[in-house]
């Protein structure tokens, strides 16, 4: 070692890899990456998961646009399944579907939300993990489709009366494009 390493001169700093540009799917999706979707460039604001139990995940992108929030999800039954959905106030779905909850411990098997019809497909109990990170949080989650198959209603309860409900619908992994990882912190 010579005298100018010993100080920390001629030393090269340690930086933060930047994953192959080329080889970045959708799943490799992280905090502060950039997406195109639908006309638009997201940036990746939080990444949760969901443990439903047995090994059953699922995983959760929160993504950005200068006017819009959205939530990207993965699951895998068989194959991959992804899915977009927004937030809607619970309002929205009727103000009984909380109290009828609360009072029969499920909400009701259809509920109509902007003139469509949904019906009851699952609903599974388990824990989720803000930001990839412990400790879990108790959940429960009614999840439905209309007769389509192609727009889901999803209403999860976080506590007693802690109700969300969100909107969506399935998408495929080739809609999002232009995939960027985030710039290295400078050292």
């Amino acid at each position: 070692m010579g005298l100018l390493e010993f100080f920390g001169f001629g030393k090269k700093k340690k930086q933060e890899e930047i994953p192959s540009l080329t080889d970045l799917k959708l799943s490799d999706l992280d905090v502060r990456y950039m997406v195109d979707y639908d006309m638009k460039t997201w940036e990746v604001t939080a990444r949760h998961y969901y443990d439903w139990g047995a090994g059953d995940l699922s995983y959760e992108w929160q993504l950005k646009s200068h006017d819009d929030t959205l939530y990207l999800e993965k699951s895998t039954d068989d194959e991959d399944e992804w899915s977009i959905s927004r937030k809607i106030p619970m309002g929205r779905l009727g103000a009984n579907i909380p109290r009828h909850i609360v009072e029969n411990e499920d909400p009701p098997d259809e509920i109509t939300y902007e003139g469509v019809l949904y019906y009851l497909e699952e609903w599974a109990g388990g824990d989720f993990y803000k930001e990839s990170q412990g400790p879990a949080h108790k959940m429960l989650s009614w999840d439905y489709e209309d007769e389509t198959g192609e727009k889901y209603l999803s209403i999860e309860q976080w506590g007693e009366e802690d109700f969300e409900a969100s909107a969506g619908q399935p998408v495929e992994e080739y809609e999002f494009t232009n995939i960027l990882p985030r710039e290295p912190e400078r050292v």
